[in-house]
């Protein structure tokens, strides 16, 4: 079974996707290591890729074909828009969106990259602000709606083995 796992940044979604996919015995793919991995194929950093796919929407087309075309059997796929393109091309996930109030993230973040998280707190805020009108113009995809997914979570306020356990009990499995 496919599991996909989003959340804005900073919510836990790769924590909880790595022990999940180790929990389920399957792969784990991040679909922002996809993402990156296009930025090197194309000598480029990642905030001047990620500048470009705010206007060149055919990076953003390719990114979806690469991760439907790797998703069979036993996985979890993490990433923002992840249960949206295999919903998309209909290709069948238990859809799990992760989240946590961005003053945590921040905090989490900071931890995680280094920096100051009240500044940290502004950028992703941007960011997101970025990415929703992104979203929203190429697919349409209003960013942050739970609507299609299966299972909503709030990673502020259980650890994430936690939150692996509920997932796996939600799944029946």
């Amino acid at each position: 079974m496919i599991v996909t796992i989003g959340g804005p940044p900073g919510s836990g979604k790769t924590t909880v996707g790595r022990l999940l996919a180790e929990r389920l015995g399957g792969k784990f793919q991040s679909v922002g290591e996809i993402f990156r991995q296009m930025a090197s194929e194309r000598g480029m950093s990642l905030a001047d890729f990620g500048a470009l796919a705010e206007h060149d929407h055919t990076i953003d087309k390719e990114l979806d074909e690469r991760v439907v075309a790797m998703a069979k059997g036993a996985m979890v796929l993490e990433g923002r828009l992840a249960a949206q393109m295999l919903t998309r091309h209909k290709v069948k996930a238990f859809r799990v969106w992760i989240d946590a109030p961005i003053e945590i993230r921040a905090q989490r973040i900071a931890r995680r990259e280094g920096g100051d998280a009240a500044k940290l707190l502004k950028d992703i805020k941007d960011r997101e602000r970025s990415e929703k009108k992104r979203y929203k113009a190429i697919y349409g995809i209003d960013f942050g709606s739970t609507r299609e997914y299966d299972l909503v979570l709030d990673s502020s306020t259980e650890i994430p083995e936690q939150i692996v356990g509920r997932i796996v009990k939600a799944m029946g499995v």
